[in-house]
């Protein structure tokens, strides 16, 4: 009997009758024969097989597969941890709880597949599991897995913190929504926007020679909004209207759709979250394979996928990214940067060189559209690109206007950053043009010194401001 038996909803399944004996298996292999004494069929075909159809999006194949095989061998520790990490890697948490979880027993099996296993229970938020198989690893007293062990504790901590403030929704036990005595609550619903040109460019998109015209056969690529991390305020925080952190942190990935808007090879978009059109959302722990999945059955043909989390200390940041290819769902590579308020633009720019090259980023020729140059200022870039989005999201009604930032602040800020390139005066002229829209000035005067460029004109006489 596995460990966590309790925490799995799956019913023992009935034992085969007398009448309906189970195939002979093979003692060696643990692979099942055919009657007639024929080679057994091997564990390590039926795992490729599996992981085919888990390639081909093919779950209830694949299902098959796995539950035959852990018919004939799930006591093995190989086929438990090469089952979960294949599951893993393509997304499928849900069903290593299912098949892993009444199996697994430390002792038995091994720290691999119970770390994959307490992979997914923290994937699913399903932290009475976690801490009871945290504790479990950790007995094993295996002092190259302390550090690692670590990690996934501070990471429950905070899951546990968001849980304890209402931000994350405790496993069901077994109850069903309307039960007797529950009283009936509204489930927050997160909503992911995406956002699929430059922020600035919605209303002016038709201007002669502002983006460029997308050919065939694009790349897809998303850039999702980052994690905050170390942050034990973050309920309260998202209920009230946006801040530094939390702007930066939508104002990123919108920083690097903008960029790749601007390659040729791509179709990117930037998607940020928002709950139950009352607040943004603010997510407390890095996305998890199966949050990318989630995001890849929103949107259409999704080639690669950005994630990240921002963590804050003492005046110190670091930001960490991953970058998922959705084929094979996995991950492809990982980015840090760290920086203080002195070095961020200058480490902001690297971080952003090093993922265009990765990427094989190219810029479209000369004349083609609006000529794209990486700003020296990224950190106020994002912040204006940040609040950008805010008064848009506003404009088309998925935000309440009391979540905005008080303009009298966020636009003599992104004001006095206009004059700094063309990108810096589009995003200052169509959040000014939004802002009036709302009734948030009572006119709409684009009194900031613009960058000197045949393309803002157009813009602002579109606008007419």
């Amino acid at each position: 009997m596995g460990f966590f038996d309790r925490f799995s909803s799956k019913k023992p399944s009935t034992p085969p009758s007398s009448s309906s004996p189970a195939p002979e298996s093979d003692p060696t292999t643990g692979s099942p024969t055919s009657a007639a004494g024929s080679a057994p069929v091997g564990v390590k075909p039926q795992l490729a097989q599996a992981r085919e159809k888990l390639e081909e999006k093919d779950i209830t194949g694949a299902m098959a597969i796995y539950e035959e095989l852990l018919r004939t061998a799930g006591d093995r520790a190989d086929v438990l941890v090469a089952l979960s990490g294949d599951l893993g890697s393509c997304g499928y948490v849900d069903q290593i709880v299912e098949l892993v979880a009444p199996r697994y027993d430390a002792e038995r099996h091994g720290p691999a597949t119970g770390i994959n296993l307490l992979q997914a229970y923290l994937a699913t938020h399903n932290t009475e599991a976690a801490q009871h198989l945290l504790d479990i690893l950790f007995a094993l007293n295996r002092p190259e897995l302390e550090m690692r062990l670590h990690g996934f504790s501070n990471a429950l901590a905070e899951q546990l913190e968001l849980e304890r403030r209402g931000a994350l929704a405790r496993p069901s036990q077994g109850s069903e929504p309307g039960a007797p005595g529950e009283p009936a609550q509204r489930a927050n619903m997160v909503s992911l926007a995406s956002i699929s040109k430059p922020i600035w460019a919605y209303g002016i998109e038709t201007t002669p020679g502002l983006l460029p015209t997308k050919g065939e056969r694009l790349r897809r690529v998303a850039f999702a909004q980052l994690a905050l991390l170390g942050q034990t305020d973050l309920v309260e925080r998202m209920k009230k209207p946006e801040d530094e952190m939390g702007r930066f942190c939508r104002g990123f990935p919108l920083w690097m759709a903008e960029a790749f808007y601007f390659a040729p090879h791509y179709s990117p978009i930037a998607a940020v979250g928002t709950m139950n059109k009352e607040h943004y959302m603010l997510f407390g722990s890095e996305w998890t394979m199966t949050n990318v999945r989630e995001l890849v059955d929103t949107s259409s043909s999704i080639d690669y996928v950005f994630t990240g989390a921002l963590r804050s200390q003492s005046g110190d940041f670091e930001i960490n990214l991953k970058v998922w290819e959705v084929k094979k769902f996995r991950e492809r590579k990982a980015f840090t940067a760290r920086w203080t308020p002195s070095t961020a633009d200058a480490e902001l720019t690297k971080l952003a060189e090093t993922i265009r090259m990765f990427m094989e980023w190219t810029a479209y020729p000369a004349g083609a559209a609006l000529p794209y140059t990486p700003t020296p200022k990224p950190l106020e870039y994002c912040d204006t690109l940040g609040t950008s989005l805010s008064l848009f999201l506003t404009d088309k009604g998925v935000l309440p206007k009391t979540h905005l930032e008080p303009v009298a602040e966020s636009l003599p800020r992104i004001a006095a950053r206009a004059a700094n390139s063309e990108l810096a005066s589009l995003a200052y002229l169509t959040a000014l043009d939004r802002a009036s829209r709302l009734g948030l000035i009572e006119t709409a005067i684009a009194d900031a010194p613009l960058f000197a460029a045949p393309v803002v004109d157009q813009a602002r006489e579109f606008l007419n401001l």
